[in-house]
């Protein structure tokens, strides 16, 4: 007990220590003291008054105009003073500021070079809107990087009238007046210059075949006219489609026309250019299916599908297209012209991308139809002589032209006739002749190093069994394009037409045709390595590792998975001759 009692009084001492140490007696009060004198200026520095413009504004104004309600907005996308209907005049336009903007105009608009534009940066407004009256203030301060706008509507009587007015200016800031909803680098803009571009457009100036166009049109109308139907069966009001094919053949005309043609029907069509933004590629697309969903039902234009769908982003892609959030009502369209590059959930799948519409290479008849649309369209046209006898021959002298290459052929001609004067100009004809084949050879570049020549129309030997573009074609054209000397053997077989004196695979299966011409270009040189390394194999098997060829080694080919051995080709003989 002694023991503790000690200790309780040395606590005593130490405590007592403490405070002789860090406290003081002031005014009857122990306090804390120190000497610290950056402390006490950090202190006084820190606990500076906060500035909050608007709401250093607001107490202002509401000791100024006693007897008026105040609505305050911090929407920057309201223009209070130009909503139509409202008429503003500065109360004190000597206390206006304003950021002055130059704003350049397209040239073929007219003369002006430009105008300028006032951007408010504080200003007060007397503004008379409906049966109401009000006075505004609009401020603009910088934050960081960042730039606060604040609105300030004083009306006297109940707030309700500002309100209205508020409500009024959002509902004219989201509806669409002569303007398209296209969402870019993460900003949703209403861009009137392309909805002046779609106006352009129109059905009958896509050359498609009817029955396809057709079905393309009553697959989106379709979709739009038929929502009890999806009701009643209980399934999602959506719909995707894809269109696809080689560059230059219809697809961007046709989606100008089903903007404006669903437009005019009330289903706003809205464009994503890019899904890059300050959020995030994901962020970007929640923000292009929340605005979708806000205007459905809608057409939602994804032009070049496979340049903005990537690994990083498709997962979260195909959960906005296809997850558990209702799309009612939103059609998808996609395009591309690469199908092949797109993610077999979106290609493949349906109720992602329900239908895909392949525009092709256009055929005869399609070049026909085309040549026959310029042909109306050139009727009045005194100076050009445009008889049916040219629709066809432009249509057979036009194969594997896309719709870009065809239009080219009339663009190109017309502008050049327009630049011959006197008696020496050219007749339409003879012009659009010369345009095709300038167009023929620049499109044969582009088929690769081979040296064949495209041709028209390719007519299969056997229609029945191969309609379309020929495969035995290209493979004469191949062995033609092989370089040779007077010490080659001949060609080694034909498929079209009979060269006296050859022996003739017409009806080879077009392995036997590959392997043919893998021995010409063996020996014509193609390889450096002799034509017993063969670089491809066929699915003929046999029970010995080698197999002779005419005209070459023996060849072993890699094993199969069972350890049999598998052969380049198999025996053939010649055809007989034609007789």
């Amino acid at each position: 007990m002694p023991s503790n009692v000690g200790s309780l009084k040395d606590l005593d001492s130490e405590d007592a220590f403490v405070n002789v140490m860090f406290q003081e007696e002031r005014n009857g009060e122990t306090v804390n003291k120190g000497n610290d004198s950056f402390y006490d200026k950090f202190v006084e520095m820190a606990s500076a008054k906060y500035a909050d413009p608007a709401v250093q504004g607001a107490s202002s104004l509401r000791q100024l105009y006693p007897n008026h309600s105040l609505v305050m907005s911090a929407d920057y996308g309201l223009n209070l003073t130009s909503l139509p209907g409202a008429s503003a005049l500065p109360l004190s336009p000597s206390e206006l500021v304003t950021n002055v903007l130059f704003v350049p105009i397209a040239r073929r608009l007219g003369s002006v070079p430009g105008v300028l534009l006032d951007n408010i940066v504080f200003g007060g407004f007397k503004v008379a809107w409906n049966t109401y009256d009000f006075i505004i203030y609009t401020a603009r301060w910088q934050i960081g990087f960042s730039l606060n706008v604040q609105h300030f509507i004083l009306h006297e009587g109940p707030e309700d009238a500002a309100r209205e007015f508020i409500l009024a200016a959002g509902i004219w800031r989201e509806q669409l007046h002569d303007e398209i909803w296209v969402f870019n680098q993460g900003f949703w803009n209403k861009d009137h210059g392309l909805w002046t571009e779609i106006q352009k457009a129109d059905w009958k100036d896509v050359v498609l075949k009817d029955k396809f166009k057709k079905n393309l049109q009553k697959d989106i109308y379709g979709f739009f006219a038929s929502e009890a139907v999806y009701k009643e069966l209980a399934i999602p009001w959506k719909r995707g489609l894809i269109m696809y094919g080689p560059p230059g053949n219809g697809k961007t005309i046709s989606i100008k026309a089903v903007m404006k043609s669903c437009d005019e029907k009330g289903f706003r069509p809205l464009y994503v250019k890019s899904f890059q933004s300050y959020k995030g590629e994901e962020g970007a697309m929640a923000d292009v299916f929340d605005k979708a969903r806000q205007l459905s039902p809608c057409v939602v234009v994804l032009e070049d599908l496979d340049s903005l769908i990537n690994d990083r982003n498709r997962s979260f892609f195909l959960n906005q297209l296809d997850g558990l959030e209702s799309n009612d009502g939103l059609l998808v369209i996609g395009t591309t012209n690469h199908f092949e590059k797109l993610d077999p959930g979106l290609s493949m799948r349906p109720s992602r991308f329900d239908r895909k519409y392949l525009f092709d290479d256009p055929d005869r008849d399609e070049r026909a139809l085309y040549a026959k649309y310029w042909q109306d369209k050139l009727k009045d046209n005194k100076d050009i002589s445009y008889p049916d006898s040219l629709v066809d021959e432009v249509a057979s002298s036009t194969g594997k032209f896309s719709f870009a290459y065809l239009k080219e052929v009339f663009v190109s001609s017309l502008v050049l006739l327009a630049g011959f004067e006197g008696e020496h100009k050219p007749d339409f004809a003879s012009v659009i002749k010369g345009q095709i084949k300038a167009l023929r050879q620049q499109l044969d570049k582009s088929f690769g190093t081979f040296g064949f020549t495209p041709v028209a129309e390719i007519t299969s030997p056997h229609p029945e069994k191969a309609p379309g573009r020929d495969i035995r074609a290209l493979l004469d054209e191949l062995s033609n394009s092989i370089a040779r000397t007077d010490n080659d053997p001949p060609r080694v077989y034909t498929t079209i037409a009979d060269v006296p004196g050859q022996p003739r695979y017409n009806g080879a299966p077009v392995r036997m045709l590959l392997d043919a011409l893998s021995e010409s270009a063996g020996s014509a040189g193609w390889r450096s390595a002799a034509p017993s390394n063969r670089i491809y194999t066929t699915d003929v098997q046999g029970s010995a590792d080698t197999l002779p060829m005419p005209g070459s080694m023996p060849r072993k080919c890699p094993p199969l998975d069972d350890g049999r051995s598998r052969y380049a080709s198999e025996m053939y003989k010649p055809l007989p001759p034609s007789p």
